[in-house]
C-alpha cells in the first residue's frame, strides 16, 4: 500500500521535475520511482553512508537525503544530478514524502487503534495515552454502526462507506470480515437517535444501491467517550442478532428499540428451556401447527379482539373462536385473558429465540 503511494507521488512528481526521482527503503531497495524500472534495485552503498551520516550523499550522478518518520522509519529520496538544483529538488522529495508517509501512518493507526478499541483489545491503562498521541477526541458523542451484508459484493462496502464518511480524522470505517463492516460515526452534540435513524436510513439506501445485495444495519446506543466504543460495538452486535431472530423484516435494528427480545437474548438457554417447560405443562410448543401459529399471530396483532381478527383472517367468528379454544385445550392458556396472553407471547419469543441457535458474544 505504502510503495503504490510513493509510486503515485513520484508519477505526478515527474510531469514537473524532469529528472528522475524516488525513494528507498531502509535496506537500499527502491521501493518507487519516477522510472519504474528502477523499482527493485539495491544501492547498498547509500544505506551504509547514512548509517554514519546525516549528511546528504552525493555520488552517482544523484543526490541522496535521508528522511526519517515519526514512527522512526528509515527512507531515503533521491533525485538525478549532482548540481545545487537537484540538492533543491532532493530537499523538497524528503518534505513531501515524509509528509506522505506521516499521513498514511496516522490514518492506518488511528483506524486500527479505533478497532482494537472496538474489540477491546485496548489496555485501559494505554486507551487514554494512545488516543492524545494519535489527536483523537476523548470526549465526543458517537455512535457504531455495523453494516451486514448477506453475501459478498462485488463492489467494496468499505469503499462505498468511506465514501459517505470521508472525514477520517473523525469517522472511522472498519472491516471486520467478509460481510461485516464496523462504522464509528461521530455525531453532532445535538444529535439524537431520531436523527440518527434518519442518517442511517440514507446510509442504507446508498449501500444497497451501490453494492447491489441486502445490508442489515444495527446501531448501537450514542455514547460519549471513547471509553465506551467497545460497548457501543457489542450492542450494535447485539441488535443485529436480536434482529435476526425477532425482527426478520427489519434491515435497520437499533439497541434502543429491542424490547423484550433484548431481554430475552441475554437469558442462558438452560432457563429458556425451563420457563418453556413451566408454561407448556400439558403439551410442547411443537404441537401447534403453522395456521395455529398464524392465527395467534394475527390475533397478537389486533390487540386480542376476536371480532377484528376473524375479519382480518376472512373466517366466521365462531371459526376463531374454535381455534382459540383448541389452542387452550393443547396448552392451558386462554388467549383471550390478558395475563395468558402475555405468557404465551413470551413464550413464543422464547422458543424462537431457542430454534434460531443462538450465538454469545
Amino acid at each position: 500500500m505504502q510503495s503504490r503511494i510513493f509510486q503515485n507521488a513520484c508519477n505526478q512528481l515527474k510531469k514537473d521535475i524532469h529528472r528522475k526521482l524516488g525513494i528507498m527503503d531502509e535496506n537500499g531497495y527502491i521501493i518507487a520511482c519516477s522510472d519504474e524500472k528502477k523499482v527493485g534495485f539495491q544501492r547498498e552503498n547509500v544505506i551504509a553512508h547514512f548509517e554514519a551520516s546525516n549528511d546528504d550523499f552525493v555520488g552517482g550522478g544523484y543526490v541522496f537525503k535521508k528522511i526519517e518518520t515519526y514512527n522512526k522509519n528509515l527512507y531515503v529520496v533521491f533525485c538525478e544530478g549532482e548540481d545545487e538544483l537537484a540538492k533543491g529538488f532532493a530537499a523538497f522529495l524528503a518534505t513531501h514524502f515524509m509528509t506522505i508517509k506521516q499521513y498514511y501512518d496516522e490514518k492506518y493507526d488511528r483506524n486500527s487503534f479505533v478497532k482494537n478499541i472496538i474489540l477491546d483489545n485496548v489496555l485501559a491503562s494505554d486507551l487514554i495515552y494512545k488516543t492524545r498521541e494519535l489527536k483523537l477526541s476523548v470526549e465526543a458523542k458517537r455512535v457504531v454502526l455495523i453494516i451486514h451484508s448477506q453475501k459478498t459484493a462485488e463492489v467494496s462496502m468499505v469503499d462505498v462507506l468511506q465514501g459517505i464518511f470521508p472525514d477520517s480524522a473523525k469517522d472511522f470505517v472498519i472491516r471486520i470480515d467478509d460481510r461485516d463492516v464496523a462504522v464509528v460515526y461521530e455525531v453532532k452534540p445535538s444529535a439524537d437517535m431520531q436523527s440518527i435513524m434518519q442518517t442511517v436510513r440514507e446510509l442504507h439506501d446508498t449501500v444497497v444501491s451501490e453494492t447491489m445485495v441486502k445490508v442489515s444495519i444495527g446501531i448501537s446506543t450514542i455514547v460519549e467517550t471513547i471509553q465506551d466504543l467497545a460497548r457501543a460495538y457489542r450492542e450494535a452486535k447485539i441488535a443485529l442478532e436480536v434482529g435476526k431472530v425477532f425482527d426478520t423484516e427489519k434491515n435497520i435494528i437499533s439497541y434502543d428499540n429491542l424490547g423484550i427480545g433484548r431481554l430475552i437474548y441475554q437469558l442462558p438457554t438452560t432457563l429458556c428451556e425451563l420457563f418453556l417447560n413451566e408454561v407448556f405443562k400439558k403439551e410442547s410448543i411443537s404441537v401447534l401447527d403453522s395456521e395455529t401459529i398464524y392465527t395467534i399471530q394475527k390475533f397478537f396483532e389486533n390487540n386480542l379482539n376476536v371480532s377484528e381478527t376473524s375479519r382480518k383472517l376472512f373466517v366466521h367468528r365462531n371459526t376463531l373462536v374454535y381455534r382459540l379454544d383448541k389452542i387452550k385445550k393443547l396448552t392451558g392458556l386462554d388467549l383471550r385473558e390478558f395475563d395468558d396472553a402475555i405468557i404465551f407471547k413470551v413464550a413464543m419469543m422464547v422458543n424462537k429465540y431457542l430454534t434460531s441457535e443462538p450465538t454469545r458474544l
